[in-house]
């Protein structure tokens, strides 16, 4: 089994932050962690079926148009846009002539695509792929494959079958066990660009790993989360990658009384290895 096999299983899905963004304390994350491992002793996990079955019924009223916007399985009146991704996504599509194909790595059943389907509407070729749990791929591909969008298991089947122009890791690099590790795997592909968002990030402070705690209103589940140094995150791309958007999300946290800021980092593939 491959290193980026591996690490999909590890991804878990995404976790309510925009409704409750006001709560930047300790409600959330807590602890200093030495392992991976010593993390999931405090954590009380949770139920992939349930979690799933709800971003199903939510994402399918999206479709179906009965409802505006879903983000985590929880439906809003008003889309909060990520306006610095939706940006980047625009800018590739520019300089590729109209045509935008999107490898969504942890894309759920298709929370982002959703999101920015309308500002994305005027692009002459669009496609959007999500890498997932298997469990996610599955029920993606029975109720939400079209011809614009699409599921895979891994990264490696979805580039042996799409010509993909841009891969974004939304809100998840910080819940895999080896972030670095995949961090490497991904710049190794060499795709024109690269687009981290509401991804945490300390100025100077060494990478922390905590347990966050979800609210009970939302749903009952605790698991392991990152914050990363920033500094040292950037080292991954400085060899392949230029640096193009350095800019905050929506998003920050107190952890020990340090602040934490979620950033959208956008990077382009240097002209040299082309």
């Amino acid at each position: 089994m491959n290193k980026i096999t591996t690490l999909i299983k590890m991804i878990i899905p995404p976790i309510i932050v925009s409704t409750y963004r006001a709560c930047n304390n300790n409600r959330w994350f807590t602890g200093n962690y030495p392992s991976w491992d010593a993390a999931l002793q405090d954590c009380t996990g949770y139920e992939t079926d349930s979690i799933l079955n709800k971003v199903k019924e939510s994402l399918l009223k999206i479709k179906d148009g009965r409802a505006i916007y879903e983000r985590d399985s929880i439906l809003f009146n008003k889309i909060q846009f990520s306006f610095p991704l939706l940006c980047g996504l625009l800018r590739v599509a520019v300089e590729n002539n109209g045509n935008l194909n999107v490898l969504d790595f942890g894309g759920s059943l298709g929370s982002s695509y959703y999101q920015n389907k309308e500002f994305l509407s005027g692009v002459k070729n669009l496609r959007w792929s999500i890498v997932e749990q298997e469990k996610f791929v599955k029920v993606g591909k029975e109720f939400f494959e079209d011809d614009i969008l699409h599921f895979y298991f891994t990264i490696e089947e979805c580039l042996a079958n799409e010509k993909t122009d841009v891969i974004i890791l939304s809100s998840v690099i910080q819940y895999i066990e080896r972030p670095h590790e995949l961090l490497s795997e991904i710049v190794s592909k060499k795709v024109k660009y690269i687009i981290i968002d509401r991804t945490p990030f300390f100025e100077n402070h060494p990478d922390q790993l905590t347990v966050q705690k979800v609210p009970a209103e939302i749903y009952n589940a605790s698991y392991p989360a990152w914050f990363f140094n920033e500094q040292i995150f950037l080292k991954s791309f400085e060899d392949c990658y230029s640096l193009i958007v350095n800019v905050d999300s929506f998003e920050s946290w107190s952890i020990d009384k340090i602040k934490v800021q979620n950033k959208c980092l956008i990077f382009k593939l240097q002209e040299k290895l082309k």
